[in-house]
């Protein structure tokens, strides 16, 4: 683990920047491109060790992928191609691949046992698991596989019409990934349309699906054709410096190639009621992604209170908004988050007990965190969690914060944003 120490920034940030990879996006390239016969192209990707967790998945599958760089290629003969794995398959942080591949690896005639790190292995399965023993898997692990590690006995499924109880889009995307493997046609219906990453590049790949509101079909036994993907900008990466922008005065940020897909532009809907200084240019479409240049300038914000079916939108960018509230005139509420709970750490309590160590007054709810604004910020000495996005706000933190920031375990960030500190340096003007 790895300890940076940070100082205020003197000026404002400037210039342009493109974010790594999507890692919704991601992910799911390298779970279609392996299903799907041919050879898939994937460019831009992202090299976060949690994507990279899911290449090796494949590779122990017996799937031939190679990386050069951000490229990466996927020669499959789809899922009859498979071979059963003779060792436990690693998952480490990434609950992205735990829970979607549980959704695969149901459907696989092997036997298959997967496990995580210490932070992953405390994250609830079980919201994949019951639903997917619905359609016929047996999967067996702790407290009734509710947790990792976890074994896998696959078998036929059958399909499913299911409302998920929780708004994750993990869950659905799981299910989907299942009744594509199934016989028969799987609904999946939510209360709040979640992330449609999945659907989109299901279509991308060939699979005809029904997409209705919130209710999602998709008929098993599809075979999926290789396609090229770019994978856009993360917008839950470009957020952070979107929110420095907001926070460092006489900043002009640019961030290029952005994805802009309506399941994840929470956080710009929520900038603009803030008052955000901000324009966007949507300029390309790729595999049914929306990709445009944001363009922020600094202008002093006020607070909002953030809540309902936006909450799907900006789970992840949650964090960093919390710190911008805190600057923001005006108290900021945040509610119906209790998802947040259950991410790689307890998120609601990480950003608390984060703003806390900075100075900052915050109180902590069960959904969510109450936040006044105008508040002063001082240096810290910080750390992690274990959590990327924690990470990233503690650094975007030190930017505004009196004194020396000191960042304990910096490398989690390697999880979504192996670049992080080289785009942060190279927007500012003069780097203290």
């Amino acid at each position: 683990m790895t300890d940076v120490r940070l100082q205020p920034t003197a000026k404002g940030l400037s210039g342009s920047i493109t974010v790594p990879g999507d890692k919704s996006v991601s992910h799911r390239s390298i779970i279609f491109g392996a299903l799907a016969k041919g050879k898939t192209t994937v460019r831009h990707f992202l090299t976060g060790e949690d994507c990279l967790r899911t290449i090796d998945a494949f590779r122990t599958l017996g799937v031939s992928i190679e990386q050069d760089g951000d490229t990466v290629i996927i020669d499959s003969a789809g899922k009859d191609s498979f071979k059963e794995p003779t060792v436990p398959i690693y998952f480490g942080n990434s609950g992205t691949t735990a829970r979607l591949l549980l959704g695969v690896f149901a459907a696989l005639p092997f036997h298959i046992t997967v496990y995580g790190d210490a932070s992953l292995t405390k994250r609830p399965m079980d919201r994949v698991v019951i639903p997917l023993r619905q359609m016929g898997a047996k999967i067996n692990g702790r407290e009734q596989g509710k947790y990792l590690p976890l074994a896998i006995d696959g078998q036929k499924l059958s399909a499913l019409t299911y409302h998920t109880p929780v708004k994750s889009a993990q869950v659905k995307s799981a299910l989907l990934l299942g009744g594509l493997l199934a016989d028969g046609e799987t609904r999946i219906s939510e209360d709040v349309k979640t992330r449609d990453h999945t659907e989109q590049m299901l279509e991308s790949f060939g699979a005809s699906i029904d997409v209705a509101g919130t209710t999602v079909a998709v008929q098993g036994g599809q075979q999926l054709v290789a396609t090229d993907v770019y994978v856009p900008g993360d917008i839950s990466s470009a957020a952070f410096f979107l929110v420095a922008a907001c926070l460092v005065p006489g900043s002009e940020v640019v961030l290029t190639n952005t994805g802009l897909n309506d399941t994840r532009t929470g956080i710009l809907d929520v900038l603009k009621q803030m008052g955000a200084d901000m324009e966007i240019n949507e300029h390309d479409i790729q595999a049914g992604e929306r990709i445009g240049d944001i363009t922020i300038r600094y202008r002093p914000l006020k607070g909002t209170e953030i809540g309902g079916d936006i909450i799907p939108r900006l789970i992840d960018e949650l964090p960093i908004l919390a710190l911008l509230a805190t600057q923001a005139d005006g108290e900021t509420i945040i509610k119906d988050a209790e998802e947040l709970r259950y991410k790689e750490t307890d998120r609601i309590e990480a950003i608390a007990a984060t703003l806390r160590s900075f100075g900052a007054e915050v109180e902590s709810t069960p959904d969510g965190i109450r936040i006044p604004g105008n508040q002063s910020l001082k240096g810290a000495t910080a750390d992690s969690f274990g959590d990327h996005r924690i990470g990233m706000m503690i650094a975007i933190a030190s930017l505004i914060a009196k004194g020396e920031t000191i960042l304990g375990d910096a490398d989690s960030i390697n999880i979504s944003y192996p670049t992080f500190f080289e785009d942060l340096r190279a927007l500012q003007v003069e780097y203290v």
